[in-house]
């Protein structure tokens, strides 16, 4: 085993790497019966932390 191999993360240390840098996630699911597509549903976010720097793009100039 090397060391990358047994290094470990704690999930809090990773989803603060994650947030900090941001993270896009896209994503498509069929619900499909007899070649007939029933529900589709199509997932497009970015998740990303908001400070100072880096203001929320929801508020008021």
């Amino acid at each position: 085993m090397t060391v990358v191999e047994r290094r470990e993360i704690a999930l809090v240390d990773l989803l603060d790497r994650l947030l900090a840098g941001g993270v896009v996630i896209t994503g498509d699911i069929t619900l499909r019966i007899a070649d007939v597509d029933l529900v589709r549903i199509d997932l497009n976010a970015l998740i990303s932390s908001v400070n100072e720097q880096v203001p929320s793009p929801f508020e008021e100039p």
